[in-house]
């Protein structure tokens, strides 16, 4: 027997969403755009930790950028934010390991909260719910808070005591 198929209109409130394409040249724009604000906060590379103070709001952020590993080529840090005074305990600011390739002039994130290993894309839904976009999203909150130290933090380190 034939089944007799309709071809019914889709309604209003149905939408199809296109899969996510992996926008190279943005990430790419985003990956050296933050090369160039780190170079400008570790001019030199001479230490080996960097720390910055960032008002928002009432409250003090401590901005810390270590040097985890160097090599002729590239340079890993970790950059990690806390506040001055703290407010809770559930409010942490994720700890980011990130590297500078000096011969391309990129700087990405590697990981964050053990985190390891992002692809550009992911199909979603996945084990792990990570956003179709997940890699450019945290190398883009890399880029705004290196922004935000560059705008409105001060150094601590070069900071000498009155006496």
């Amino acid at each position: 027997m034939y089944t007799l198929r309709i071809n019914r209109p889709t309604p209003e409130h149905a939408t199809y969403k296109e899969p996510y394409k992996v926008d190279f040249p943005l990430q790419m724009a985003e990956c050296e755009a933050n090369y160039l604000r780190l170079q400008k906060l570790v001019t030199g590379l001479t230490q080996d930790e960097y720390r910055f103070m960032v008002t928002r709001g009432q409250q003090e952020w401590l901005q810390i950028l270590r040097v985890i590993e160097r090599s002729p080529y590239t340079t890993t840090f970790q950059f990690r934010q806390s506040p001055v005074a703290p407010i809770t305990r559930w409010l942490q600011m994720p700890c980011l390991t990130l590297r500078m390739y000096h011969d391309a002039k990129v700087a990405e994130v590697l990981a964050w909260e053990g985190h390891r290993r992002l692809r550009p894309r992911y199909e979603y839904p996945n084990r792990s719910m990570y956003q179709s976009d997940e890699k450019l999203q945290i190398n883009q909150f890399l880029g705004e808070c290196l922004s935000l130290c560059l705008n409105k933090g001060r150094s601590v380190d070069s900071v000498v005591p009155t006496e």
